[in-house]
């Protein structure tokens, strides 16, 4: 579609300017972590009862394995990771890898319901961008807010077999998405701008998307193979 600059309504400048990576002076930064608390360890390797299964007590023992120092997702069944407690704002680190055409997330502000974890929160999109066909679409490739911001140009992924240092930081609504040491989303949770993008995508008759003021950290199971390792958070 073509469009004439001097008709831009300011609701689609913004837009624009949250698809390109793009930060108004004025947003809070979500990367300034000072009064953060100490780390917690989610995964290191070892069990650990800081994860179980969505809708479930204990960890799903049949879809999730330890393999080395990842956690392996067990084709076949899917049932995503949520972390035991909820989070509002927060700092995530967490190394990930796919196999060829492998797709995979870390969904957060998640609230348990009948419907799957991304039904009400956003997706940090996890992928092979090469091979897989969300790879064509720039909104839905790896760091990417899934179907709503893709990453910025200078973006950078280690293909599907290497791993893939993803860091989220959310702080008085201000979000940030980096890959690989580099900010490649940010956005303000419950803007007009995002409300905006969420009518015009997947998620528009989710009545429940993203209207979480806080929520459990998900790692997604979509059916394939995907790895995390080093998983740790703390709250800001």
């Amino acid at each position: 579609m073509n469009f004439r600059t001097t008709f831009f309504p300011p609701i689609v400048l913004a837009c624009l300017a949250l698809a390109s990576g793009c930060q108004t002076t004025e947003a809070p930064k979500a990367s300034d972590s000072s009064s953060s608390s100490k780390w917690t360890t989610l995964f290191d390797g070892k069990p650990t009862d800081k994860l179980r299964g969505y809708k479930m007590t204990g960890f799903p023992s049949d879809n999730w394995v330890i393999d080395g120092d990842a956690l392996k997702t067990v084709p076949g069944k899917a049932v995503d990771l949520i972390t035991v407690e909820k989070y509002k704002d927060f700092e995530l680190e967490v190394e990930w890898k796919v196999k060829p055409v492998g797709n995979s997330g870390i969904i957060y502000r998640v609230a348990e319901t009948d419907g799957p974890t991304y039904t009400t929160g956003p997706e940090m999109q996890v992928l092979d961008d090469q091979r897989h066909p969300d790879g064509k679409n720039p909104k839905t490739t790896a760091g990417a807010l899934y179907a709503l911001i893709a990453p910025s140009a200078n973006k950078k992924v280690n293909p599907a077999g290497e791993w893939n240092k993803a860091k989220l930081i959310i702080k008085n609504n201000h979000v940030e998405h980096w890959l690989n040491g580099i900010k490649i989303v940010e956005y303000e949770w419950a803007s007009p701008e995002v409300k905006a993008l969420i009518k015009v995508s997947k998620f528009k008759d989710m009545p429940l998307f993203m209207t979480q003021p806080e929520g459990y950290v998900a790692l997604q199971h979509h059916g394939e193979e995907a790895w995390f390792r080093n998983v740790r958070i703390r709250r800001l």
